[in-house]
């Protein structure tokens, strides 16, 4: 089936909702829901999902970039967690997304204060490291080895870092272009396989055997019903399913140009003063940006919609990241903020950092499944243990399980990627399908960035309405770009992404 998601195949579908139940009903259009998506249609399963707000509109776009070998959860004892992560991270950069995951060093500097134990125990770490990536079957040719830095390489990396003068140690890891784009990929990936992606479309009256999908465009309703429902809805996962307790935890960023840092090409590791085993990072980012972060704080109470850094989180990241640098960032440096609320199941006291990352998949009564926790780099394996879980409950059969080695959407190797006949840029968004953007623009003026400053084209602004399910201007400038980071960017792209709409069937 064509892979192409809009407003045309959207209203088609939603009228087959009235056809039959369906095999698998999915509810939620982050990542892990997009994943189980996929996982079941490409398993040879009839498959509806269902997202109330657009792909990608959750915790799924606030992460920070990063595919991370699960180096951190080591040092916790959480090994089984760190190997998963681990292997998944290959997964993605081998196989399934090698357009969209790319190998960025991670640069701790031996930073004044350092002792020599705090030294040794940074290589020890990165050591480990090497090792995960190797018993994961990661090849050194995606990810080099970690070593010793010297002071020059540091300056080289990270060009406004203080001290630097006893070098420092590089590992390596792997970051995305963007998260909603891989959400978007995964999605487009389901939908050619045959599942029915239906955003603006809110789960409601949700049991083990289906549910009442509201139209939110329109206000119409449809029944669907279902042999196997799963409620992979995040953090309103408590909303949907009777029983789940969950704990959130909000991870802050801040959204910094990179002439704050000097031209920064590597992630930036500061540790956190009185701390053990936690950092605050820099990580550079496409469209000359840089994101630093990351916080981990209890956010009790009522969900919102679009969670925002409070204004002790922005003074700790602005303070911890400047200890580091030889011009202290401000608040007038920023260019914006974004939060995320993890989904983490409540099991008690203590701080929601120490809570395990690990997923967990829940099984109600009336056999409607839950799974929640968990973190971006290990999306396949929480929809392919979702999915298991759900088809052994319910008794179904289905083929087995083929994501690990599934290609999305404009994946190709390395080697293929780079004989790909369009900017780099482009490729690093749309992998194979990048000459394709150009292509069907049609006009070279719409080859251009659409503003100052902003490397979007109105190509790729058409492209995300014709065919990867935008819906509204927000659609385009929040998840399909990322422009809506930066207040300013927003007003600029504003008039491209309106004509966007109104030329996009031209």
């Amino acid at each position: 089936m064509n892979s192409s998601l809009n407003a045309a195949r959207r209203a088609r579908e939603l009228a087959e909702l009235d056809t039959g139940p369906v095999d698998v009903l999915v509810i939620g259009g982050g990542v892990t829901g997009t994943g189980i998506a996929l996982d079941a249609a490409s398993r040879g399963l009839s498959v509806v999902l269902a997202e109330k707000h657009d792909l990608a509109f959750g915790t799924s776009r606030w992460s920070s970039k990063l595919v991370h070998g699960g180096l951190r959860y080591l040092a916790s004892g959480g090994l089984g967690i760190a190997h998963e992560s681990a292997v998944e991270r290959g997964v993605l950069m081998e196989r399934t997304a090698p357009h969209l995951v790319h190998a960025m060093p991670q640069l701790v500097p031996l930073l004044p204060g350092m002792t020599s134990a705090d030294a040794a125990m940074v290589r020890a770490g990165f050591l480990a490291g090497d090792l995960l990536r190797a018993t994961a079957g990661t090849s050194r040719h995606t990810l080099p080895r970690s070593r010793r830095v010297t002071s020059a390489e540091v300056r080289r990396l990270a060009p406004t870092i203080v001290g630097g003068e006893c070098g420092g140690h590089v590992f390596w890891d792997g970051q995305l272009t963007d998260d909603a784009r891989l959400v978007v990929a995964i999605a487009r990936t389901a939908a050619a396989n045959g599942a029915r992606i239906l955003t603006r479309c809110a789960a409601e009256q949700v049991t083990g055997n289906g549910a009442v999908l509201r139209d939110t465009l329109t206000g119409d309703t449809h029944s669907v019903g279902a042999r196997l429902v799963i409620n992979a809805a995040g953090v309103w996962a408590g909303q949907v399913a009777d029983g789940i307790s969950l704990r959130p935890s909000r991870g802050s960023h801040l959204v910094f140009s990179q002439r704050s840092f000097g031209g920064l090409s590597a992630g930036l590791t500061v540790p956190v003063r009185g701390e053990r085993n936690r950092f605050v990072f820099a990580l550079p980012a496409p469209g000359d940006r840089v994101y630093v972060g990351l916080t981990d704080e209890d956010a009790p109470g009522d969900v919102p919609d679009v969670p925002s850094a409070s204004d002790a989180e922005i003074d700790f990241l602005l303070s911890t990241m400047s200890s580091a640098l030889t011009t202290p960032l401000t608040r007038d440096d920023l260019l914006g903020t974004y939060a995320g609320l993890r989904p983490l199941l409540d099991t008690g006291g203590g701080r929601t950092s120490d809570v395990s990352r690990k997923h967990a998949v829940i099984t109600a009564r009336d056999g409607l499944v839950t799974v929640v926790g968990g973190k971006l780099t290990t999306y396949r394996r929480m929809a392919q243990d979702a999915l298991d879980t759900g088809l052994a409950a319910r008794g179904m059969t289905a083929g087995e399980c083929v994501t690990k080695r599934l290609p999305l959407v404009g994946a190709a190797s390395r080697q293929a990627l780079a004989d790909v006949a369009a900017p780099m840029r482009l490729v690093r968004r749309y992998g194979t399908e990048a000459p394709t953007v150009f292509a069907e623009a049609g006009d070279p003026a719409l080859t251009e960035p659409i503003a100052d400053g902003i490397d979007v084209t109105a190509a790729e602004l058409r492209f995300a309405v014709r065919h990867e399910g935008a819906l509204d201007v927000e659609d385009l400038l929040d998840r399909r770009t990322r422009i809506g980071l930066a207040a300013t960017g927003r007003d600029a792209a504003m008039p491209a992404a309106k004509e966007a709409f109104a030329t996009a069937d031209h």
